[in-house]
């Protein structure tokens, strides 16, 4: 019990982490890679925000995402935006976001060094509860109270607002979406900031959570979350949620009985089975667009 609460609680992070990432290429079909920057970016801009602002944590957490969501809409305006017009817009507008992620981190460098930070001890209380005899602190609570939260109102968005009804129309042609009046390079620098907001907490989460934020965390997570979002289906939130969940319950399994030596190992092995049961993924893949 104790192993799979672990589990739960990590991949609570992963599944944010993935969401963004499914966010982005399930509404305007483009991969992002600077997300992963965004990720390690928003670690060290909240644990300066608690150090140096003085700001409590549940305060430093949505002015960490006003900040991811403000980086979201530079890595468009800069990565993706001047290219939408080529044929290989979707090619270089990957390349580009990996140029974008790059100079994100040397800026990150430059600013704080390549040295580790932390949050300090006592940025959130260490209180503890007893769950079926496992333990579970209080963070761990908070953080998939969290992810649950920011998936469910984003589902909803989605499928509800006026905003989701304009993604969704982007989603499938936006050629058309823009006959109808939808202003599309609107929709899209939206989508780009939601997907960097969401980002961004699960990286102030996650540095919480193992007490620090190194410059190399978004690259660590990177593949984790690609294989989330193919696992759960393409452009699926509730897959990315399900996926992330899953991913992080084999690895602490797999650290607990096998070593930590087999952790990736047996978590990317157990999602590649799934995709050959179900190459489509848990939860399906919209239809191709027509364009």
């Amino acid at each position: 019990m104790q192993q799979l609460l672990n589990g739960l609680f990590i991949g609570s992070i992963y599944a944010l982490f993935a969401v963004g990432f499914a966010l982005v290429f399930g509404i305007l079909d483009r991969l992002n890679l600077a997300h992963p920057a965004v990720f390690a970016a928003s670690a060290f801009i909240g644990i300066e925000l608690v150090t140096v602002g003085g700001l409590p944590f549940w305060a430093a957490l949505p002015a960490v995402a006003v900040v991811g969501a403000l980086l979201g809409l530079i890595v468009e305006r800069v990565a993706f935006r001047p290219l939408k017009g080529r044929a290989d817009a979707h090619f270089a507008g990957l390349i580009s976001s990996i140029a974008v992620a790059g100079m994100l981190i040397a800026l990150l460098q430059w600013r704080y060094g390549a040295e580790t930070r932390r949050f300090p001890a006592d940025t959130f209380p260490a209180t503890r509860f007893d769950v079926l005899g496992a333990q579970v602190t209080l963070l761990q609570v908070v953080i998939v109270a969290v992810c649950l939260a920011l998936v469910a109102g984003l589902t909803w968005l989605v499928a509800r607002s006026r905003l989701g009804r304009g993604m969704r129309a982007v989603a499938e042609n936006p050629t058309a979406a823009r006959v109808l009046g939808v202003n599309v390079d609107r929709v899209t620098a939206t989508t780009f900031a939601i997907s960097a907001a969401l980002g961004a907490v699960a990286g102030a989460l996650f540095a919480m959570n193992v007490s620090s934020a190194q410059l190399g965390m978004g690259s660590a997570i990177e593949l984790k979350g690609l294989a989330v979002i193919v696992v759960g289906g393409m452009g699926s939130l509730p897959g990315a949620l399900v996926g992330g969940l899953l991913l992080g319950v084999a690895e602490v399994f797999a650290v607990q009985y096998l070593g930590s030596a087999w952790r990736d190992l047996v978590a990317f092995a157990l999602l590649f089975g799934i995709l050959l049961l179900r190459p489509q993924g848990l939860f399906g893949g919209r239809k191709a667009r027509q364009v």
